[in-house]
């Protein structure tokens, strides 16, 4: 009688990806959400179903950016915690203080523009992005930037 070896096979952890599921209410329709998946750094318009109707794939700094806004939304997300985002991995209380001073000290010495050029630049590629959802992103004179709608809310 022959013996037989157990055979152990190594199963793949499984990853759990943190996906974000977004009503937005009075920017989408009641049947309508965003799906944001940072691991894959897609934004997925979706509808009820979940029937997906429109995705767009998203850079590292755009990625940066839209997560404060929409963690935000519907309040304004101010500059110094966009600077932070993009600026750094992980984003404390601490390194949104040391922006919001680099923000103060550029204001003061007329390099404003020039302090928000990375943020400019991430906000310029997404909003092209954004529009394919009839979505915005306004900015509120030196203090920082909200998500709105390219469409009138009484359509919804």
């Amino acid at each position: 009688m022959q013996k037989t070896q157990p055979i152990y096979l190594r199963q793949r952890e499984e990853v759990e990806t943190k996906i974000s599921h977004l009503s937005l209410p009075g920017l989408l329709p009641p049947d309508r959400i965003l799906a944001l998946n940072p691991e894959t750094r897609t934004l997925s318009f979706l509808a009820a179903g979940p029937l997906l109707i429109m995705e767009q794939q998203l850079s590292a700094n755009e990625l940066s950016v839209i997560v404060p806004i929409l963690e935000y939304f519907p309040h304004c997300c101010p500059y110094e915690v966009l600077l932070a985002h993009i600026s750094s991995n992980v984003v404390t209380a601490a390194s949104i203080a040391h922006c919001r001073q680099r923000l103060q000290e550029a204001l003061s010495q007329g390099a404003w523009q020039q302090e928000l050029r990375p943020i400019r630049r991430a906000l310029s590629s997404l909003r092209n992005k954004l529009h394919c959802f009839n979505l915005e992103i306004s900015n509120v004179r030196e203090r920082g930037c909200s998500l709105t709608s390219l469409i009138s809310t009484s359509l919804f």
